[in-house]
């Protein structure tokens, strides 16, 4: 008996260390193989109050481009270090409860935290490459100063300030789009003689490629940063930009929200015939929209023309996208010249156009799964079923915060197996038109309850099983009251019109 109770004793204390000794290993500050320290929700407070300036990247399911940001985190980890900021990382995924606290499951995925401020970080543009965290880290400390130079002549791009001073509120302006834009090369000038030979007075911004002058920007005393931005931005690139490996990061990150793309194969004999049309419809709206070539021959094409839905022997042909809803329009006609794409255009923006309704094909078994796969032509039959609630994910393929909820809405699904009557949902929002008024935010979660009334309730809360299944039955239960209302309305609808033949039938 007493061997038996030293035994139990000596497991108990092996239990007791043992959780002790996992509580320690949770709250260790200690470098990664990668050179990053490693937070979560046991360690995020203990870095935050032992470095002042803690660069966080939040880690999510990597698609090529936040693979890219990733190594260049990491190479700039390597390159500063020994420097006063200290580079970390959360994984996003496995920290569901930390990114949800600090509300880092969307961009910017690289947050600096200052003097311990948990709440105030301060977004990192997302960088192309590690020289770009480097010098945005710079320059964020620095001021107009440090651009001054005598030499503009560049064989890249090149944004130059012309100001009478230094230290009026232009260049302090200027100094803070350039602090927004690391990738670029900002320089500042006093000499007249640096800019005269492109004929304009002071106070100008010019965005200059190959020393040629792009586009020069008036200053006035109401630009502010954001619109110096804009302005940069969209005029760094040429009025069309072929989309490629190395321009997506910089098309889908561009402020205009509007894009036109050509569809084309640039072996076809009208290539430079419809080019040249294109190109020069371009310059009628920069600024509003966006103009981007897709070469139909490319083979890594193929996922874009897979997006809009285009077949290869459909070329040439133009759509305009709102990367804003996502809605598609279509240009109605065979005629690809100056003016056809120019009157598109601005029947886009005039509000004029009509949207290109599309839908994936219905899968096989859709039905049969824990997880509803739904199209276009299913989503309203399903969500706006009267007796059933439908509990909907609207999701972008392409999104790492979309991919990432994914086995979170299966958890969901398997919590509701039991219950017929709700119907746990997804739909790829890229693929398929959804034609009903709801935000434009994905993912999206969107319950439809159990009515007659075609009603739509958004979920904002905690990305967590728990919490999302407590939503579903307060939803439901505030729908069965409804729903005993609705009835009773239904009811007295059908009495009113027996009535009402009752009496022209005496008539």
């Amino acid at each position: 008996m007493r061997g038996h109770m030293e035994s139990s004793r000596l497991t108990l204390g092996v239990i007791s260390w043992c959780v002790f000794a996992c509580a320690a290993e949770t709250n260790t500050l200690r470098l990664g193989e990668d050179g990053l320290l490693h937070l979560n929700n046991g360690n995020f407070n203990k870095a935050l109050s032992e470095y002042k300036q803690l660069l966080v990247h939040f880690s999510t399911p990597m698609s090529a481009d936040l693979h890219k940001v990733s190594e260049a985190f990491e190479e700039a980890a390597a390159q500063l270090q020994g420097s006063d900021v200290t580079f970390a990382r959360v994984d996003a995924v496995k920290e569901q409860d930390l990114a949800q606290d600090l509300n880092a499951t969307h961009p910017p995925f690289i947050r600096l935290y200052l003097s311990g401020d948990k709440h105030s970080p301060v977004p990192c543009p997302i960088p192309t490459t590690s020289s770009s965290i480097a010098t945005w880290l710079k320059r964020r400390t620095g001021s107009p100063a440090d651009l001054i130079t005598d030499d503009i002549q560049s064989d890249e791009l090149l944004v130059v300030g012309f100001f009478k001073a230094l230290d009026e509120a232009y260049a302090q302006v200027f100094y803070e789009a350039a602090v927004e834009l690391p990738d670029l090369t900002f320089a500042l000038t006093q000499k007249h003689d640096a800019i005269s030979k492109y004929g304009l007075g002071d106070d100008v911004v010019l965005v200059l490629k190959k020393s040629r002058l792009m586009q020069a920007y008036r200053m006035r005393p109401e630009t502010n940063k954001e619109e110096l931005i804009v302005f940069i931005t969209v005029f760094q690139m040429d009025p069309v930009t072929e989309y490629t490996g190395q321009t997506v990061s910089q098309i889908l990150t561009s402020p205009v929200r509007n894009h036109a793309l050509l569809f084309v194969r640039k072996s076809s004999p009208d290539f430079s015939v419809i080019y040249a049309a294109f190109d020069r419809a371009a310059a009628a709206f920069r600024l509003k929209v966006l103009f981007v070539l897709v070469n139909v021959d490319e083979p890594r094409n193929g996922r874009l023309l897979e997006y809009f839905r285009v077949r290869d022997f459909e070329a040439p042909l133009i759509r305009i996208v709102n990367l804003t809803d996502h809605v598609t329009y279509h240009l109605p006609s065979q005629t690809l010249d100056e003016e056809t794409i120019i009157k598109f255009c601005q029947d886009y923006l005039d509000g004029n156009a009509k949207p290109k309704m599309q839908s994936e094909p219905v899968p096989e078994g859709w039905d049969t799964k824990p997880v509803k796969q739904l199209v276009g032509s299913t989503l309203e039959n399903v969500a706006f079923h009267p007796n059933n609630t439908a509990f909907v994910l609207f999701y972008l393929p392409y999104s790492p915060e979309s991919r990432a909820v994914f086995p979170l809405w299966e958890e969901l699904a398997e919590a509701f197996e039991d219950q017929e009557n709700v119907v746990i949902a997804r739909i790829d929002a890229s693929a398929n038109d959804i034609n009903m008024s709801m935000h434009r935010q994905y993912p999206s979660f969107c319950l439809f309850p159990a009515l007659y009334a075609e009603r739509v309730v958004v979920y904002t809360g905690k990305l967590r099983v728990k919490d999302l299944v407590k939503f579903v039955h307060k939803e439901m239960e505030k729908a069965k009251k409804d729903r005993v209302m609705e009835d009773e309305d239904r009811r007295k609808y059908r009495d009113a019109l027996r009535e009402d033949e009752a009496r022209k039938e005496e008539l």
